[in-house]
């Protein structure tokens, strides 16, 4: 099994040791992003806690939304496109009869409208947008065109044409339905590249009164749960009382739905290289690559994950995709 933590010396042209013994991490932490920080923002939070530079995250969220976070450290970088593919789970609240310029209650109001749609109406509403629809990105986004942010444009007092975007909505929830505030509690089960701001948007759009977002948290992010989402701060003492690698999920666990295969030690040249190899370099010549998965997990004979290959059948080759040795 891959470890989470390696431990290394630098050491100048004479030998002399130039750092104390270090701690590199690698490795996915859930981190529970909170209100007032950018996703940024935890990143650069994170890399003063560690002490390391390679961070990155896996999906922005507005820095007034909360939740769920997944946070790459060290090789698991590699991994931040296909855990950003992952399906998510939010749990919003609308607040219907008022539309804002941001989509959400801290934007410049443009209209006020009276909510005259029974409970029943709003229900049917809501649940016509499960399934696929298309979706007009908001101009407070980070989405870019022509090299330039929509939010930068949006900030200048700018709004420039938008194509819409296929999304889609696995399933809305209503969780709690307050009549006298117009408000709904919604959980929303969608595909990577919705924007729940203006899910809830349309439907108050649809509804004819208009609608914005009062509150959004990130629930989560495929397996990635809220329960088990780390503060900053907790993340801070975890590191402080040498504690935090038992909350670093090892990067070889993040791609447990792919198959294991273990290359011969007579070929360990070959992947250590990031070659190709063919089936018959495999320690057991028994494990027949299944049609049913495309990638595939490969270690060394000493169980060292070394990166994720695909097989190429055409040419009867496993292929690199990504490699972390």
């Amino acid at each position: 099994m891959t470890s989470t933590k390696r431990e290394f010396i630098i050491w100048d042209v004479k030998g002399r040791e130039l750092k104390e013994r270090m701690e590199l991490y690698n490795g996915v932490i859930n981190v529970y992003k909170e209100k007032g920080y950018t996703s940024h923002d935890v990143v650069a939070k994170m890399r003063g806690i560690l002490k390391m530079k390679k961070i990155g995250h896996t999906g922005t969220l507005d820095p007034d939304a909360e939740g769920v976070l997944p946070v790459c450290i060290g090789k698991a970088t590699k991994l931040v496109d296909i855990i950003t593919d992952k399906d998510k789970t939010y749990e919003a609240v609308l607040k219907l009869g008022v539309t804002t310029d941001t989509q959400d209650l801290t934007g410049k109001v443009l209209r006020m409208a009276e909510v005259t749609s029974s409970r029943e109406e709003i229900e049917a509403v809501i649940m016509s947008f499960i399934g696929e629809y298309q979706q007009l990105p908001p101009m407070f986004s980070a989405i870019k065109v022509n090299g330039k942010k929509l939010y930068e444009l949006a900030r200048q007092g700018k709004e420039i044409e938008r194509k819409r975007r296929s999304v889609t909505i696995y399933d809305i929830r209503i969780l709690h339905f307050n009549i006298e505030e117009h408000e709904i509690s919604v959980s929303v089960d969608c595909k990577k590249g919705t924007y729940i701001r203006t899910l809830l948007h349309d439907i108050g759009e649809t509804l004819g009164c208009g609608g914005a977002m009062k509150s959004l948290i990130r629930t989560a992010v495929g397996g990635f749960q809220l329960e088990e989402a780390l503060k900053l701060s907790k993340i801070e003492q975890l590191t402080f009382n040498n504690q935090i690698e038992d909350y670093i999920i090892p990067l070889d666990k993040m791609l447990i739905n792919y198959p294991k295969l273990i290359v011969d030690r007579k070929y360990h040249k070959l992947i250590y290289n990031g070659n190709s190899f063919r089936k018959e370099h495999l320690a057991d010549l028994s494990q027949e690559p299944s049609e049913a998965f495309e990638w595939f997990r490969i270690y060394d004979a000493d169980d060292v994950f070394i990166g994720i290959y695909r097989y190429e059948k055409e040419e009867m080759r496993f292929l690199p995709v990504k490699m972390f040795l």
